[in-house]
């Protein structure tokens, strides 16, 4: 007990769940705001791996780091651009445009990475976001301006989504599509921008890894961050205020795990430890699943004009 207080009482393992949660608050607002227009993202985990790789690579050909962001931003849009396209005009499975999204982008990102160092054996590096030290709030302002921008991102989409019509629009066609339809709303442009804005933010939250908590682009970093972001989607019962929890949580779980690797001197086995966030994570969801409302009209494909 007096170990696990003293993790507690360490500003620097705060400042590490907070790091942490980043790229999982960033993905799963994504996601959230894809299945609000009714429309499942499987691609997530390629999404990410791209935006990680193309706005890393940006920077690396000599730009700035807010223009490997926006490159990110854009590559992340034209996946979702293509789910869209798929999923929405041509009303194909959410699931296997999901996943072949996610195959497609990361063996291009692979790919791509392969070409452009064909004998490099480490990963070059570049130079990341820093820290605010010009911001006094503690733990704040150890973390980089777009951890800032992520939780600022949380108050704004939820007011967008439930204060203004364009959000009304947005739930409605993943709701009721039809009844959507019968007030003007054009459900297929409304659940395409949707679906291409969310894709834009799980880009980002993949370049959050290379531009700001690393400086380098290596394989498997995603490290199945995507799927997790879609259960914290179920966790947050669709509403972005709980997803910025949800977040926090597994990434409380996961700073914890390392931290109790590094101090439990070998009392039991790591693979404890690796998967202690994951088992709380899954029951934090089993007990909050059963009472989420989920959109009506989540995977079910829309045809104009059909009742």
């Amino acid at each position: 007990m007096t170990e696990f207080l003293d993790i507690l009482s360490n500003s620097a393992f705060w400042v590490a769940v907070l790091r942490t949660a980043t790229p999982l608050l960033l993905g799963t607002l994504g996601v959230l705001l894809c299945e609000r227009a009714g429309v499942l993202n499987l691609g997530i985990e390629g999404i990410m791996v791209a935006g990680a790789f193309t706005g890393w690579l940006t920077v690396y050909a000599g730009h700035g780091l807010w223009t490997g962001v926006l490159v990110a931003a854009l590559t992340g849009a034209l996946c979702g651009l293509l789910h869209a396209w798929l999923t929405v005009g041509l009303a194909l499975s959410q699931h296997v445009s999901g996943l072949g999204i996610t195959m497609l982008a990361t063996a291009l990102s692979y790919y791509g990475y392969r070409v452009s160092f064909p004998k490099v054996n480490t990963p070059p590096t570049i130079e990341p976001f820093q820290a605010m030290d010009w911001l006094p709030i503690p733990i704040l302002g150890e973390q980089t301006v777009l951890t800032l921008l992520a939780l600022l991102l949380v108050p704004v989409l939820a007011w967008w989504l439930f204060r203004t019509p364009s959000g009304l629009a947005v739930r409605m066609v993943g709701e009721n599509p039809l009844a959507a339809e019968g007030q003007g709303i054009p459900v297929i442009a409304v659940r395409a921008a949707a679906i291409v804005a969310g894709s834009a933010l799980m880009a980002v939250a993949g370049a959050f890894l290379t531009l700001s908590a690393f400086n380098a682009f290596f394989f498997n970093m995603i490290n199945g961050r995507g799927w997790i972001c879609i259960a914290l989607v179920v966790f947050a019962s669709w509403k972005p205020g709980k997803a910025l929890l949800g977040a926090l949580l597994f990434a409380f779980f996961d700073a914890l795990q390392l931290r109790l690797q590094q101090s439990g001197e070998g009392l039991l086995p790591y693979q404890f430890y690796l998967m202690l966030p994951y088992l709380l994570s899954i029951l934090a969801l089993v007990l909050v699943a059963r009472k989420a409302a989920y959109p009506q009209a989540l995977m079910k494909p829309y045809r104009k004009g059909e009742r």
